[in-house]
């Protein structure tokens, strides 16, 4: 009996190998079908990432490019693609870009697959070496959105005290701009709440801006009292500031200041506008910055005269034209050319701000790090403020100190846009001939 109870066993246990087997074997068959898969998926795969590489590259390429004359222009292309000018090829990695920023003027090149297939035109404008007034007066800022931006979504109570969100099964969100309502355009929040009323509950085609795109969608108001109709969207129109002038450019009376542009503090969305206003302000205190706690200039804009009108909010800065320079307290004299990048030099240089009300000074600075190659965003140069009297005033770079000019060897470099919050000695500084082309693309 014990011996065939052993048997049995064995029985069992082979059986069990034989599973396990069975099962190693299914697996591997499995393996082998799915690196088959992937193997006939690959050859596909490559080829569309490698056309969607291409794509994204001509898509981003830009379509105009302005440059200083005499300046390195660093056009970078990928394999395949490359740049030409007047039937002339032009060797990106080489000395041939430069000869792009000979001439004043605007000069056309076109993008090319392989020297033959011409996929993009751009255009290159040449404009010549500029000079500036660096102002450094803190000013007050007063912008005015093309519609009304969205900043915040929620549910309402309805008359019938049920609650609702009319914008629930809309692709409509935080961010957007509305701009019209049944075809009348929305430039105030006053506009949105009458025309909202006046629908007495009947759905509205509503037309929003997002990303530069216009989208519509369809939003029926609740009623939530006596001739009172609501869609549930808190919106705004319009933002105030402070922020110091970079500089005066008297061949167009144009102003730039901040060196950044300025965002929705909801959104956290650059602000879309319509008009701004730049004024002067009256500095009602100053607190001074923290390791993660940055400080900032305080003021008013009540009461104040008008500087300019603002054109454009943009990520390199505010720009606009000059109506009243008398208000700006600028000295004349004190016009300078704007470097090039390759002036640009790592050690001192100044900085111009107002901490007091009427009264610009100037502050030693340290450039630490310069990024020559960056063209996509405000953080040129790394700075570090190594003045003793603003660092005993400030403890470093404080909020409305952005735009302040950066003046290095006799020549306008650049302004101060942000501060390192865990360091407030140290920030970031935009390039001046950054602020230059943005400023002439604006006009």
């Amino acid at each position: 009996m014990k011996k065939f109870l052993n048997t049995n066993k064995n029985l069992l246990n082979r059986n069990k190998d034989l599973l396990d087997r069975s099962k190693k074997l299914l697996n591997r068959n499995k393996n082998l079908k799915a690196s088959k898969k992937i193997k006939k998926i690959i050859p596909i795969i490559i080829p569309l990432v490698i056309i969607y590489i291409y794509i994204l590259f001509i898509t981003n390429f830009p379509n105009n490019i302005i440059i200083f004359e005499g300046e390195k222009v660093n056009l970078k292309t990928i394999f395949g693609i490359s740049l030409q000018s007047e039937n002339e090829v032009i060797n990106a990695s080489s000395t041939d870009t430069e000869k792009l920023s000979e001439e004043i003027g605007t000069t056309r090149i076109s993008l090319n697959i392989f020297n033959k297939i011409p996929v993009k035109e751009v255009s290159i404008d040449v404009i010549p070496k500029t000079k500036v007034i660096p102002v450094g007066n803190v000013a007050g800022v007063k912008l005015y959105t093309s519609g009304v931006l969205i900043v915040g979504m929620s549910e309402i109570q309805g008359e019938d005290q049920k609650n609702y969100k009319p914008y629930e099964n809309t692709d409509i969100k935080e961010g957007d701009t509305i701009i019209k309502i049944n075809d009348t355009e929305i430039t105030s929040t006053e506009d949105l709440i009458q025309t909202v009323n006046n629908s007495k509950g009947n759905e509205l085609e509503i037309e929003y801006m997002r990303n530069q795109n216009i989208k519509e969608c369809s939003i029926t108001p609740v009623k939530t009292g006596e001739d009172e109709y609501k869609l549930g969207l808190w919106v705004r129109d319009s933002a105030a500031g402070v922020g110091t002038v970079t500089f005066y450019e008297p061949s167009t009376k144009s102003f730039a200041a901040l060196g950044h542009g300025i965002m929705d503090i909801d959104t956290e969305q650059l602000i879309d506008i319509a008009s701004g206003e730049f004024v002067t302000t009256k500095i009602l205190n100053i607190t001074k910055g923290e390791d993660g706690l940055p400080g900032k200039i305080q003021g008013t804009v009540a009461n104040q005269n008008k500087i300019g009108t603002i054109a454009k909010n943009t990520k390199f800065g505010i720009y606009g034209k000059v109506d009243n320079l008398s208000s700006l307290n600028i000295d004349s004299s004190k016009e300078m050319e704007v470097a090039l990048r390759e002036e640009i030099k790592t050690g001192k240089a100044a900085i111009l701000c107002s901490l007091e009300n009427g009264k610009v000074e100037e502050y030693e600075i340290e450039i630490e790090e310069i990024y020559k190659e960056n063209n996509y965003d405000n953080k040129s140069m790394k700075i570090k403020i190594t003045d003793q009297d603003l660092l005993n005033r400030t403890n470093g770079i404080i909020q409305g100190m952005s735009g302040s000019p950066i003046i290095q060897n006799g020549k306008f470099i650049g302004a101060v846009t942000s501060v390192l919050v865990n360091n407030p000695h140290e920030g970031y500084a935009i390039f001046g001939d950054l602020m230059i082309k943005q400023l002439r693309s604006v006009e």
